[in-house]
């Protein structure tokens, strides 16, 4: 039904494109106002694997959401800057009034390596943006989840990362486990407050992170420049529905659940959106 998070305002990090610019659009064709930061730089660690966001992509983002008659707050931040968080969170409620929903959906991917010879800023930067920057996005979203009362939801987006140790992949594997571990830890705090807490767990979804050369030649190491149809055997491989690729909006299918009042008693869940890749 038209409507589900009509009145609500969802705070979502990473919110430039892919995922995060899903969950935005999603949220506001069923009523929901955003507030939304990425960071809009590259980090250096990850820039070999693939580009970040830009400012242009967070414009697309606000394009798309007030085309549908919705209200949003962007602003360029860093999760790893809690101070600058705090103040985008804050301008953001400032305009659209409340804090009803938080998605956490910032995070970096980098691989390819044995666990011993991963570098140091590449670890690093992996735990400052994937585990303390959700810290600091739920740290920052607090207070004003408190202020609006009961049915305030956090959403985490964890990966299938977060159920299985995916060879080289230690750094994001570790990241993507220890958002369970907060989750479930905020699950426990946020309850007497009518506030849920839950995981969503992509597997290979179609967004920059995952659709370049680099992560092709994760899957295909045999060869140079593997283009897209070289992996999607292998990635198809992953799941038994026998797909390569998920499209972001069935993630953000299950981000609008969650907020919902559906979802009402719903919280301390890892819920799985990977066409089965758990299980495999």
């Amino acid at each position: 039904m038209p409507g589900r998070v009509e009145g609500k305002v969802a705070f979502i990090t990473g919110a430039a494109r892919g995922q995060g610019r899903s969950h935005a659009v999603r949220l506001a064709q069923e009523g929901a106002d955003i507030i939304a930061v990425d960071l809009c730089a590259e980090v250096d660690s990850v820039t070999p694997f693939y580009a970040g966001a830009t400012e242009e992509d967070l414009a697309e983002t606000v394009r798309q959401v007030e085309a549908l008659d919705r209200r949003i707050v962007a602003q360029v931040a860093d999760v790893r800057d809690i101070d600058g968080l705090t103040a985008a969170v804050e301008a953001g409620v400032a305009q659209l009034g409340r804090l009803d929903a938080v998605v956490a959906n910032a995070g970096i991917f980098t691989f390819g390596t044995a666990t011993h010879l991963v570098p140091e800023q590449s670890w690093q930067d992996l735990m400052d943006i994937n585990i303390t920057g959700v810290w600091h996005t739920i740290k920052a979203a607090t207070p004003h989840l408190l202020a609006s009362g009961p049915g305030g939801s956090v959403t985490i987006i964890s990966s299938l990362a977060g159920f299985k140790g995916l060879a080289n992949v230690a750094a994001y594997t570790t990241t993507k486990h220890g958002v369970v571990g907060l989750m479930k830890v905020l699950a426990n705090e946020f309850g007497p407050h009518g506030i849920r807490v839950n995981t969503i767990h992509p597997n290979a979804i179609e967004t920059d992170m995952v659709t370049n050369e680099t992560t092709y030649k994760l899957f295909r190491p045999d060869l140079d420049h593997p283009t897209r149809e070289d992996a999607e055997p292998s990635f198809a491989g992953l799941n038994p529905f026998g797909i390569p690729f998920i499209e972001p909006v069935h993630v953000s299918h299950a981000v609008l659940f969650l907020a919902s009042d559906e979802a009402r008693y719903v919280s301390g869940t890892q819920l799985s959106v990977d066409a089965g890749a758990a299980v495999v």
